[in-house]
């Protein structure tokens, strides 16, 4: 069993400016004045995670890449194995190795908080031998929310995302125009429609991103299996870097 605890410190300020003159004025009663307050809040952070190290890995040796994978709905809560239902964790499971180091954190509630999932990615990669210029993201349902939301927070991060089924904020297209996308999802998919992610992937084409489509006609919810079955995925994430594009070995 793995967990990651953090404390994560956040500023906390209004959105609007307000000019000093009126900062400056204090509150009169039966008037109504404008302020800004500034501050810090300090969070404490617990995941629970998966991580697998390739057969080859080293602690001196070369850096690899990293896979960060995130679990749908039906993984939340605090027991591990559930992680293994689906994806590389599954994968790992039964037998399979990856070029890479797989880290397949477990939320405890439904949703991902991004900050504490790029808080544990910081960790991995002090901790392990990793190449921070292959940093690669992909998510299932849940998850692919989690992955358009986390790479929408931290484009600095990752070389090469793959959201499966999910969806996000197309005014964060400007933020991930940098980042090469693959988005898969099923045309029968009744738990998150199909036009979640097309209206992600037209908004990175209308801010000039990179991004691939592929739609699976008779696919409904679960379009992951077939994505993470395909040798192809893994060959592509390997071929980005932060900065340009990578060799196709993972090491």
């Amino acid at each position: 069993m793995r967990y990651f605890v953090a404390v994560l410190v956040v500023s906390v300020m209004s959105v609007d400016a307000v000019p000093d003159s009126v900062r400056a004025d204090q509150p009169q009663p039966g008037k109504q004045t404008a302020g800004e307050f500034e501050g810090k809040i300090t969070i404490t952070v617990r995941l629970r995670y998966l991580l697998y190290l390739p057969p080859q890995y080293k602690p001196d040796g070369d850096p690899w890449p990293l896979l960060v994978f995130l679990h749908g709905m039906g993984e939340v809560g605090n027991n591990l194995e559930l992680v293994k239902r689906h994806g590389p964790p599954k994968l790992i499971a039964q037998g399979k190795h990856f070029p890479f180091i797989v880290l397949s954190p477990q939320s405890p509630r439904p949703g991902w908080n991004v900050h504490a999932v790029a808080a544990l990615i910081d960790h991995i990669a002090d901790k392990y031998n990793v190449d921070r210029s292959r940093i690669y993201l992909t998510g299932l349902s849940m998850g692919g929310f989690g992955t358009w939301a986390l790479a929408a927070a931290y484009p600095e991060k990752f070389a090469a995302i793959a959201p499966i089924c999910g969806g996000g904020d197309p005014r964060s297209a400007e933020r991930l125009k940098n980042i090469p996308v693959w988005v898969f999802h099923g045309a029968r998919d009744r738990v998150v429609p199909l036009a979640a992610s097309e209206r992600m992937v037209k908004a990175l084409k209308a801010a000039g991103g990179n991004v691939k489509f592929t739609v699976y006609p008779d696919a409904g919810h679960d379009s992951w299996t077939a994505t993470y079955d395909n040798p192809e995925l893994y060959r592509w994430f390997l071929q980005h870097r932060k900065g340009g594009t990578a060799g196709g070995s993972g090491n």
